[in-house]
């Protein structure tokens, strides 16, 4: 059975520590520890402030080794976790620990699906250990593209991460390295098998999904991709609804009403086709008048109705929107070179000819 979200769509309320790895602060002093205000979680029961040790290693002759956490902070709450910012107290390392409660009745995928996954757009799992509470609990610790990252979990692990939104995708404020993260609502897509569609963040969930569609494939994630993008580029939501149906009438707005064939690609099983007819509105007009071309032709290639119309996640890796990140001499605004960006390997996996030639091309 899979397990339906909550009512409100996880909101982390803090940048996650993560993405800030790359320094390594000096170990925390005993005195900080002691002075140390403790923080609550929804259930009253303290998550911060407290030591969280596990030990690691032991198999095929490594070293057991004893690694222990200080919770500092609670940066994000949901129906079926909490993240809370950490502290390594061995090495002074900054990282995100997320503690789940397992509840028999639901499937927990998001451990299975953080072991399968290495890429550098992707956010990593470090360890991962139950609690000593009465209460079955999880803990498990990540380690800190958008689109290079969908494309590697769509291609390698063939997994679709149903809640791509701007609060799950990490930013490193130094490096500019992306990292998806919050793998909570992801579930390897089977063909002919039923998912839910009652499934990502409002704002962001594709049509077919508020369609009520339970076969769908990894372009939900395309379109919550071309959300956040025109999010970047507007500075506020695309499609702000306040309901689900709401949300319909924001998307209607801008794409007009779909047609019938658009309505059968996104459910078939849907019948009911009383919508009233408005225009599209012109993409030129939605963003700034000084917005490259190019931007908005991506946006538009995102934004489809008919998901088999949708870009994939390398085609989009390819558009000339990203071209001048491209160039030998770029740099970020603060000097430093650009993460690795087009270095590409496993998202080539299933590319045609044409692409994998255009994609290596336009990487070198």
């Amino acid at each position: 059975m899979e397990a339906p979200p909550g009512p409100d769509p996880m909101a982390l309320d803090a940048p996650a520590p993560a993405a800030a790895s790359a320094a390594q602060p000096a170990p925390v002093s005993k005195e900080k520890l002691q002075a140390l205000k403790t923080m609550k979680d929804e259930k009253g029961e303290t998550v911060t402030g407290h030591i969280i040790s596990t030990t690691i290693g032991g198999k095929n002759g490594e070293p057991k080794q004893t690694i222990s956490y200080m919770a500092e902070r609670v940066v994000g709450t949901g129906s079926f976790g909490i993240v809370f910012q950490a502290k390594c107290l061995e090495t002074g390392e900054t990282v995100a620990i997320k503690k789940v409660l397992q509840d028999k009745r639901y499937k927990n995928r998001e451990l299975q699906i953080m072991r399968a996954m290495d890429h550098p757009n992707v956010i990593c799992l470090k360890h991962c250990f139950f609690s000593t509470t009465p209460r079955d609990e999880l803990f498990f610790e990540p380690r800190d593209g958008l689109f290079r990252g969908l494309a590697y979990i769509h291609t390698v692990p063939g997994i679709c991460h149903r809640d791509v939104k701007p609060q799950n995708v990490l930013v490193d404020p130094l490096t500019h390295q992306v990292k998806i993260c919050d793998f909570g609502s992801a579930k390897v897509l089977v063909p002919g098998e039923p998912n839910i569609s009652y499934i990502c963040s409002r704002y962001y969930r594709a049509p077919e999904l508020i369609f009520g569609a339970t076969e769908y494939t990894s372009s939900i994630d395309i379109w919550s991709a071309g959300c956040v993008l025109a999010e970047l580029l507007l500075g506020q939501p695309l499609f702000p609804g306040e309901s689900a149906v709401d949300q319909l009438v924001e998307i209607i707005k801008v794409l007009g009403t779909p047609t019938r064939e658009e309505i059968r690609c996104m459910n078939p099983n849907y019948t009911e086709f009383r919508f009233p007819q408005i225009k599209a509105h012109p993409w030129h007009k939605i963003f700034h008048k000084r917005m490259p071309p190019e931007a908005i032709d991506l946006a538009s290639r995102l934004l489809q109705y008919s998901p088999s119309l949708r870009c994939s996640a390398l085609d989009a890796c390819a558009h000339p929107f990203f071209d001048e990140l491209r160039a030998p001499n770029a740099r970020l605004p603060n000097g430093r070179p650009f993460p690795p960006l087009f270095n590409f390997k496993h998202e080539l996996a299933d590319a045609s000819p044409d692409l994998y030639h255009e994609a290596r091309t336009r990487a070198y």
